[in-house]
């Protein structure tokens, strides 16, 4: 080989080497991971919710859009479609629940997040560890002790007889029962990323608004709460999306009356056998949430692009 054929081989060579050993290709295995584990699962599902109900349970491949159709619609006596609201309800019902759920841990979560930040370094880490304890115990032990508190002959029942309740009542099944299970179930889950944004403001700066003559209101609306917006926002999707799907607290905590997407989902694929309809209401809840995270990031750009 000549000399000046080697001189043009050598950078083709390099290059034909960076093509091929892409930075991207160690990705591969997280890749190939998220695929089997994550995407393939919601292309499965999608298929099942427009499948055709199997004559004894389960599902046939096809295609049939009734699953969909079945959320708002059901067949009449005489064959004609007519408007049932029942599972338009529960759709509704389970937003409501979950919305509630996530500005009740907000407002719990901020005061907390905030002492917490504040305190000394050992302590800090005691008090951080102390968040994170609840999940070292199994979520449905945790369900059966709210089960015990709110129910009949439960602490707080005994407690709100001293103030004219009736003896022998019970606050369970019902929507409050359930809502109580959610926040406690969540709340770590709001506190730790508030905390994290907490811990890194500048202390100046809450020091500069009072000495402005901002008072702690003030404080918090103008200064706190715009600087750790990221944490605020990460606690809310980290709550909202996992209070969507909510299974066992409308289960144990609303006595299965006061139904949700979720528990919905795992009745149609467990005694009602209804596996189309229950991967129709698994896509439409995920659709649900793809649209509040499309919505909080282009919040997220707008603001970006303002500042």
């Amino acid at each position: 080989m000549s000399e000046t054929s080697a001189h043009h081989t050598g950078p083709a060579r390099v290059r034909l080497r960076r093509r091929v050993n892409l930075p991207y290709l160690g990705l591969a295995p997280s890749w190939l991971l998220m695929g089997f584990a994550l995407i393939l699962p919601i292309f499965i599902i999608a298929a099942v919710s427009v499948a055709i109900r199997g004559a004894y349970g389960g599902f046939d491949w096809g295609f049939d859009l009734s699953g969909y159709r079945q959320i708002l619609f059901n067949e009449g006596w005489t064959g004609e479609m007519e408007f049932t609201p029942q599972y338009v309800i529960i759709i509704l019902r389970t937003i409501l629940l979950a919305t509630v759920t996530t500005i009740l841990c907000l407002i719990l979560a901020v005061p907390v997040a905030y002492w917490i930040a504040r305190q000394p370094g050992s302590r800090k880490s005691a008090l951080v560890f102390l968040v994170t304890l609840p999940f070292w115990m199994s979520m449905i032990l945790r369900i059966y002790a709210w089960m015990i508190i709110l129910g009949k002959d439960g602490p707080l029942p005994r407690f709100l007889e001293f103030f004219g309740a009736p003896s022998g009542m019970t606050l369970m099944y019902n929507d409050g029962a359930t809502l109580a299970a959610m926040v406690y179930t969540y709340i770590p889950l709001m506190v730790l990323p508030v905390f994290a944004s907490i811990e890194k403001l500048d202390g100046t700066l809450i020091e500069a608004a009072h000495d402005l003559y901002g008072n702690r209101w003030t404080t918090l609306r103008r200064v706190i709460l715009p600087l750790t917006a990221p944490g605020i926002v990460s606690g809310a999707i980290l709550v909202f999306v996992p209070a969507l799907g909510a299974v066992l607290e409308p289960i144990l905590m609303g006595g299965g009356k006061q139904m949700m997407m979720g528990s919905l989902i795992q009745l149609q694929f467990g005694g009602g056998r209804n596996w189309p309809f229950g991967a129709a209401i698994a896509m439409t809840l995920l659709v649900v949430v793809m649209l509040v995270l499309i919505a909080l990031a282009l919040r997220s750009a707008r603001k970006e692009a303002d500042a």
